[in-house]
């Protein structure tokens, strides 16, 4: 006997008690091009069906979503994390907080019970547009400023140390064309 799923859309909440009350900002790399010019935002989700269901109606509803998925594999106790991706640019903050607002009637959460961490700094503090501001670098320029500096030394340690260095070029024509001339793609 095939069992076929009944996809309907989310209604008023349909994600009750399974989206954690928090979002991590630019702490995983993204997929969809240069960590400079795309913020991931990242939500943890009780089960898979739910972060599936989660990311469908997040990209279906904001043309500034540039992408939206779900981890290939589970986290401790059957969590899934939901990433997106969004531009960097001054709107970020209230895109995001746009993002939050229609959660919560997902999950009968409130704005106010959210908090966010961002990139290396570990500690926990309450969302809010004017924090989003306050704290996540939100133009490509400012981030490869304030960032790429720091990578680099860190490169420059680990190979010192006799440590493999993971850091990837840039992804853009010259770095493509040495890619090519190397054989490697």
């Amino acid at each position: 006997m095939k069992v076929k799923l009944l996809r309907e859309n989310l209604e008023k909440d349909d994600l009750k008690r399974l989206v954690t009350n928090a979002v991590h900002i630019d702490q995983f790399k993204s997929k969809m091009g240069d960590d400079a010019d795309i913020c991931v935002a990242s939500f943890k989700v009780k089960g898979k069906e739910p972060a599936n269901d989660l990311v469908a109606f997040l990209e279906k509803g904001y043309d500034f979503i540039l992408d939206a998925d779900v981890s290939s594999g589970e986290q401790d106790g059957g969590d899934y994390l939901v990433f997106v991706e969004m531009d960097r640019t001054k709107d970020l903050p209230g895109n995001l907080m746009k993002i939050l607002e229609d959660i919560t009637n997902l999950t009968e959460q409130k704005t106010d019970d959210w908090t966010f961490t961002y990139y290396r700094d570990q500690r926990e503090q309450e969302i809010s547009e004017e924090a989003l501001k306050n704290t996540v670098v939100l133009t490509p320029e400012e981030y490869r400023k304030r960032y790429e500096k720091e990578d680099k030394e860190l490169d420059q340690l680990k190979t010192a140390a006799g440590v493999d260095v993971t850091t990837k070029a840039p992804v853009n024509d010259f770095t493509e064309s040495i890619r090519i001339a190397a054989g490697i793609k």
